[in-house]
């Protein structure tokens, strides 16, 4: 039996998500110059997992799970996910990755609609078109160009995105968040083990410099490095897990549209710590992705007004 639906308090949960993934991811670009996608996911796996674990007797959490083919399951989803998504960055624009990542609310709900048979009104239907015409006007013409059947594999990325998200529900319901979040690291860092092996045994020519994040092997870490991954690895601990708590508490299509806030997020931190700026175009888009999140939580609040 499921939880009742709590969206409010899942939207407050994306909000500080969106806002600590926001600052964390801004730093990959640092990891990306001198170190490997692999080497940084299996890094950050064992820093997260070593975290977690010192964090057991302190706060009493349960990593055992209830149902370990189906945390198995939703965690090799997920892995996946976003192994195809960093997969594609090496010969995609970001722009194309980034919005087919971001087709995952559209899966959610029709999943939702025809493999569970949850009901989607003209409201969140109508919450999904705004947020992802607000993604397409913040990635700018550029994310509509160049489709091939290589831009398949972001859209790849957002099915299997989504299917993860509703599994949190759906088959996990009696799994704590922290048991989730485990097999999450768990599933990234074995990827990224299999990733480090495979290319130290069949090296290949790597660009110099952030162009080589994916093609690079394990390299010798720097301080750096290691100091950027550790705020990766509690960032994501802290972050990922609120996410996690958010699909269990409310409805996965609704969340799926309030975690349209992590662009915005992003763009925010991309200015404060960069100074980068985004145009007229960009912030209209941003208003469409706070409006479809405004749109499905008042929505949420009257149906509880209403119960």
């Amino acid at each position: 039996m499921q939880a009742p639906d709590k969206t409010l308090a899942a939207a407050g949960c994306i909000l500080i998500y969106a806002t600590i993934i926001g600052f964390t991811d801004n730093y990959v670009r640092l990891i990306a110059v001198e170190a490997g996608l692999w080497q940084f996911h299996a890094t950050r796996t064992a820093m997260a997992l070593s975290l977690l674990g010192l964090a057991v007797p302190f706060l009493g959490l349960r990593l055992r799970p209830v149902n370990g083919r189906a945390v198995l399951a939703r965690s090799a989803i997920h892995g996946t996910a976003m192994v195809i998504y960093f997969g594609a960055l090496a010969f995609l624009p970001v722009a194309i990755v980034a919005a087919g990542l971001f087709t995952a609310p559209i899966f959610v709900l029709l999943i939702s609609r025809f493999a569970y048979g949850h009901a989607i009104g003209p409201v969140r239907i109508l919450a999904v078109g705004l947020g992802f015409l607000g993604v397409i006007l913040v990635l700018g013409p550029q994310a509509l160009s160049g489709a091939s059947l290589a831009a398949v594999l972001p859209v790849a990325a957002g099915a299997m995105y989504a299917l993860g998200n509703i599994a949190t529900r759906e088959w996990c319901p009696q799994e704590s968040a922290e048991t989730l979040l485990a097999g999450f690291f768990a599933a990234l860092g074995v990827f990224g083990l299999i990733g480090m092996a495979a290319l130290a045994l069949w090296p290949v020519a790597v660009p110099a410099g952030a162009d080589g994040f994916l093609l690079r092997g394990p390299v010798w870490p720097s301080a750096g490095f290691l100091f950027w991954v550790f705020v990766q690895a509690a960032g994501s601990l802290l972050g990922v897990g609120l996410m996690i708590r958010a699909y269990q508490i409310a409805d996965a299509g609704r969340v799926s549209v309030l975690e349209y806030v992590i662009l915005p997020a992003s763009a925010f931190w991309s200015w404060m710590i960069w100074g980068e700026t985004l145009s007229v175009q960009a912030w209209a888009g941003m208003g469409l992705i706070v409006a479809a999140g405004a749109l499905i939580a008042l929505r949420a609040r009257a149906q509880a007004v209403a119960v």
